[in-house]
């Protein structure tokens, strides 16, 4: 199996249009559709169905799919194996929960860059469900997700622990109010959102039915619509504190077993832990950095020399 037609593979699939993907491959149309069909003629079976606005991946297009990810990744990380000489370098493709990138990703993010300027950051934002398909499917190195989290081909960490609250409209004094709310709708992320599910259940547990939920891709979104009264949500504290200062939003405490959630940083058990991997987990999981004043001369200069000692 060649790993060009691979790569062909996941770019068409990626892209949904042959013509697509030879452009992004810098080849002609006529190229990427020959090693299509080689591909498929080595696999015995069609990887794409053709309609006239490009193509679809087939049911067994979908099952290679995420193989041929992490066999791409795997050369990548040979190469990457080979130039590693213990000084973090290269690239580190990462995921997170909007609510953390908000919350707490920046003065990581920040101190990391300063540290170790040769690593290339590359961060995109989804929810849990969605991150940890990334992680083990290899399209990220790794991610922050809420716990708990239980999958064998996963390696995690925690790092945050976050206080979950309901979020209301100002006028909502208190949530026995919920019960006399004739339609009350939840405002929360996609599908395979953590707090999603334990807001659902927090309803559940106080005996308060609620219609279907509204989602939104984005926290200011989110916000927006709570604290004009259009429904409740469930977020971190510290990501809405503002907003309850100023007024917009009111929070209210949910039950400690439903509040307190552990950010955990996954990535596949398997993967090759290179040196700027090791850098980044130790950094992420330290508390001076979460703690501490980020980007002072003292933390700077004591992470570095953490991370030297958990590369040797």
């Amino acid at each position: 199996m060649d790993l060009v037609d691979l790569r062909t593979f996941e770019t068409v699939a990626r892209l949904g249009s042959m013509s697509r993907a030879a452009s992004e491959l810098h080849t002609v149309q006529s190229n990427v559709t020959a090693r299509i069909r080689a591909l498929e003629h080595e696999l015995g079976t069609a990887l794409f169905e053709r309609h006239a606005r490009g193509v679809r991946v087939t049911p067994a297009g979908r099952r290679v799919l995420p193989i041929a990810g992490r066999i791409a990744k795997l050369v990548a990380e040979a190469c990457s194996a080979a130039g590693d000489e213990g000084t973090p370098s290269g690239s580190l493709r990462l995921g997170s929960l909007e609510t953390t990138a908000a919350l707490r990703l920046s003065p990581l993010l920040t101190e990391f860059a300063a540290t170790y300027p040769e690593v290339r950051l590359a961060v995109s934002s989804g929810t849990t469900a969605g991150l940890l398909r990334d992680v083990v499917d290899a399209r990220l190195d790794g991610a922050f997700v809420a716990g708990p989290v239980a999958h064998r081909e996963l390696a995690q960490e925690a790092v945050f622990e976050e206080e979950l609250v309901l979020v209301s409209s100002p006028a909502m004094a208190s949530p026995a109010q919920l019960a006399e709310i004739a339609e009350l709708r939840t405002v929360v992320f996609h599908y395979g959102c953590s707090y999603r599910q334990r807001l659902e259940n927090y309803l559940a547990s106080v005996g308060v039915v609620s219609s279907r939920p509204l989602e939104f891709g984005s926290l200011d979104a989110i916000l927006s619509c709570v604290a004009a009264g259009v429904g409740v949500t469930l977020l971190p504290r510290g990501v809405v504190a503002e907003a309850a200062a100023r007024g917009r939003v009111a929070l209210h405490r949910i039950p400690k077993d439903l509040a307190h959630v552990r950010t955990l940083f996954i990535r596949r058990k398997d993967a090759y832990l290179s040196s700027a991997m090791r850098a980044f987990v130790h950094m992420a999981s330290s508390g001076a950095t979460r703690v501490g004043v980020p980007g002072s001369p003292s933390s700077r200069q004591k992470e570095k020399s953490d991370a030297r000692v958990r590369m040797v």
